[in-house]
């Protein structure tokens, strides 16, 4: 039986582009290198984003974050694409992560142009609006930020368990790791495209994302806008010893995007509500990142509603046995003369215990974040 990888649509078209931009690059580089400058490598205008060329080349506002410069980020790009798409995109449904990725693509590039032309121009440095910008540090970072939103608590074990790392630490370490490397190894554009992505991500899932509404609360529908909860608040990316400095700024700027009607500010009610939607999406225990069952972009409904039907199929067997054994004591009653009936009496039914409501919700299963 031939080996069946089970990828979903959108991770495989976005898998798929970038192994075979990351490929066309590459070729179109080693083609045009210059050995008698040293084999120097050239600028491929037509498929990373270049910002002084981009308006040539409008649709490397999109390619450059697909193009990998070299095999190793070949590699991680590609692991981060095909375990992570596959989660989230199961977590979500096609459509929704479709969305999300079409965010995280574009909005890192149309802003990082401006800055670089504005760097070159303030220093006079016109290597800087030649800058070659591509990778997909932008996708690395917006992962991070949307496992932080689903399985913040969920511990990652590597090398035997010498080292653990819960997921809601790993943004503000991959900002760190890339920023150090910007200053001391001269990667400026993945220092660039890494906050770019994070902040991109956390405003389009905090402020913008249709989610499902997992507490059965909503009035407006089956989904809900944005995140309100309290622990998806900016300034819980960071360690608990930043986080007041860090609300402080965050606060201000929010204040002033909602004075300015750019945001709409959250009601009491949303901010309840989201923190509630934390409490189930934890209870539900959505799907481990290295799980290979398709949940038919359903994500985390596929277990509440699979547990409450067959708690209703338990329901209504239990009605029909009720209704039975209530049939045979009638007919099994005293006579009309008043003397008792010598048919036996029926055995009594016991009916099998029903799961606690909680547990029969969330399909008898729970949710522990050391074991996911």
């Amino acid at each position: 039986m031939p080996l069946r990888v089970n990828i979903p649509p959108a991770t495989r078209i976005l898998l798929i582009s970038l192994l075979t931009l990351s490929l066309l690059y590459n070729i179109a580089r080693w083609r045009g290198l210059d050995y008698s400058r040293g084999a120097v490598p050239p600028i491929i205008p037509y498929l990373t984003l270049v910002p002084s060329m981009f308006y040539k080349y409008p649709w490397t506002l999109v390619t450059a974050t697909i193009v990998e410069q070299n095999i190793f980020t070949v590699l991680l790009n590609a692991a981060t694409v095909f375990y992570g798409g596959k989660y989230l995109e199961r977590a979500w449904g096609s459509r929704e992560f479709s969305q999300f990725i079409g965010v995280i693509i574009l909005l890192p590039n149309v802003l990082i142009v401006p800055i670089y032309l504005i760097w070159g121009a303030a220093l006079g440095q016109e290597s800087r609006s030649l800058t070659q910008i591509c990778g997909g540090v932008a996708i690395q970072a917006s992962f991070l930020v949307a496992f932080k939103q689903l399985v913040p608590e969920h511990t990652v074990t590597i090398f035997k368990g010498l080292v653990k790392m819960r997921v809601k630490h790993f943004p503000a370490l991959f900002l760190l790791l890339n920023t150090m490397s910007g200053f001391l190894l001269g990667t400026d554009t993945a220092a660039w495209l890494g906050w770019l992505g994070l902040l991109t991500s956390w405003s389009y899932l905090r402020f913008y994302k249709q989610q499902p509404d997992l507490t059965g609360l909503s009035t407006s529908g089956q989904s809900i806008r944005g995140d309100a909860s309290e622990t998806f608040a900016f300034a819980c990316l960071f360690p608990d010893v930043m986080q007041p400095p860090i609300a402080f700024v965050a606060d201000q700027i929010y204040h002033l995007l909602v004075t300015v009607k750019i945001l709409k500010p959250f009601s009491e009610d949303e901010i309840a509500s989201g923190n509630q939607q934390v409490q189930a999406r934890g209870e539900a225990g959505l799907p481990t990142l290295l799980s290979s069952r398709d949940g038919g972009g359903r994500g985390g409904f596929s277990k509440r509603e699979e547990a409450e039907r067959r708690r209703a199929l338990a329901l209504k067997a239990l009605d029909k046995r009720l209704q039975a054994a209530s049939g045979s004591r009638a007919q099994a009653g005293p006579s009309g003369l008043g003397e008792p009936s010598s048919s036996p009496s029926p055995r009594p039914t016991t009916p099998t215990p029903a799961a606690p409501a909680e547990q029969a919700m969330l399909g008898g299963t729970a949710y522990n974040p050391e074991n996911a």
